[in-house]
């Protein structure tokens, strides 16, 4: 079993920053392929970004790319977003979720644990 909670949401304004931050338990954290996803209001919830649990390529929405970097801490249980250059679109509830699987890793059916979210609201 993997329990995982988000924090690091807030209020910022277009152009600026945030770091989430997730925080796991459980024996077999650091065993689990990791991802972010995020849902705005009347909107499915969408992929965002994806990280091995060891080596490996990192995974990015197109609508993220070169402004938000996924990174974690296995010895921490952590999993990281750093986003840059917000968007008012990127305005939403983000989850961190994990998942065994090596497969369709941007399909929110993938992943078997998520977070309960936290908000994220950038004003224009």
């Amino acid at each position: 079993q993997v329990q995982l909670v988000e924090s690091g949401g807030g209020l910022v304004q277009a152009g600026g920053s945030l770091r989430l931050s997730c925080e796991g338990s459980g024996r077999t954290f650091s065993t689990h392929y990791m991802g972010w996803f995020r849902q705005a209001p009347g909107k499915e919830r969408e992929f965002v970004a994806g990280i091995p649990w060891s080596t490996g390529r990192t995974l990015y929405a197109d609508s993220v790319k070169g402004r938000f970097a996924i990174s974690r801490d296995n010895a921490k249980k952590q999993v990281y977003l750093q986003m840059n250059s917000l968007k008012p679109e990127d305005t939403a509830i983000y989850y961190c979720a994990a998942t065994l699987r090596f497969t369709q890793l941007t399909a929110v059916s993938t992943y078997n644990y998520w977070g309960q979210g936290t908000q994220v609201t950038v004003s224009s």
